[in-house]
């Protein structure tokens, strides 16, 4: 589920020198048949590297030759490889996608301490995440008269408040490593799931009824700004609204059913990825990957169509 909306676009070029509140993740919508569909739009492939590669890195891949990409990728195939027996393992696959995952989180959360960790005592209470974040705007209010930034602060700091002390586990409002990167990520922490429903339902719901209605649940993902009919993906959408959002047929979503929706109980996303992953390059169909049949395929777990496969950037790059 760590991608984000820019939202806070305006207010960092307006306050240019203060962080930025937390904002949400976009909604990733789960398909269980995620390894029996196409996969050759640009969408596809960027999410292919970045759930094998991790953001940061997939975003140095980016920018390297293509002969470059598989010199570092079989690298990487060959720490991937735990038991050197020369063959890759859904479930081997599964474990590193895991541990891309969790580095990127935490590394995240590293590169931001300090700006929060404003008297440097290796803690950030709520006080200095509040003047980190929003400490321009309690000391100058005259500037964000009547504009969407007000508004937007007005609404983000109680916000934030509440998630802080929710990830705020021993409720010091003093949030360890540990703490803070569950406020973050809350995504990737069990006790923070009910934030995570809460916050995607405050999200979506406009009239806010309490409830996620049909027309607020495809606005979250659809503008429909020239008037003209809605593409076929659209109508798709209306329909799993209908048949597998709105599980009580009431018309809207609840809580609960917000809860399945984004967090299906049985859905492992590091597994489907993996999954995926193999089905697609698995040439000769034992149900597990070679070196070779990794790097024949090497666009799907490091190509991106945004760079012509890396081929426009040819910049170097240090080694793994």
């Amino acid at each position: 589920m760590d991608v984000l909306s820019l939202v806070w676009a305006v207010l960092l070029c307006t306050v240019a020198v203060h962080a930025k509140p937390t904002l949400r993740k976009e909604r990733v919508h789960h398909d269980p048949e995620l390894s029996r569909q196409a996969h050759e739009d640009n969408k596809s492939f960027q999410y292919d590297h970045e759930a094998f590669l991790g953001k940061e890195e997939a975003r140095t891949f980016d920018q390297l030759t293509p002969e470059e990409s598989k010199d570092r990728l079989g690298k990487i195939v060959d720490r991937i490889d735990n038991d050197g027996n020369g063959h890759i393992t859904t479930d081997e696959l599964k474990s590193w996608i895991k541990r891309v995952q969790k580095r990127y989180v935490y590394e995240n959360v590293a590169k931001v301490w300090k700006d929060y960790d404003l008297n440097k005592d290796n803690q950030i209470s709520w006080d200095e995440y509040k003047q980190a974040t929003y400490g321009y705007y309690l000391a100058n209010p005259e500037e964000f008269e009547d504009t969407t930034d007000q508004f937007s602060f007005k609404k983000m700091l109680p916000r934030d408040e509440r998630r802080f002390k929710a990830a705020d586990l021993n409720r010091d409002l003093v949030a360890d490593r540990e703490e803070f990167t569950a406020f973050l990520h809350p995504e990737e922490f069990e006790h923070m799931k009910d934030i995570v429903v809460l916050e995607t339902l405050e999200d979506i719901d406009k009239n806010g009824d309490g409830h996620v209605d049909e027309d607020e649940y495809i606005a979250d993902m659809f503008a429909h700004e020239d008037g003209g009919p809605e593409p076929d993906w659209v109508k798709t959408e209306r329909e799993q609204f209908s048949d597998f959002r709105d599980l009580n047929k009431d018309g809207k979503m609840d809580q609960d059913e917000i809860r399945h929706w984004i967090m299906p109980q049985d859905y492992d996303h590091a597994q489907a990825e993996a999954r995926h992953l193999v089905y697609e390059s698995d040439q000769d169909k034992d149900q597990m990957l070679t070196k070779e049949e990794i790097l024949e395929n090497w666009n799907m777990f490091v190509g991106s169509q945004a760079t012509n496969y890396g081929e426009d950037l040819t910049r170097n790059h240090d080694e793994l």
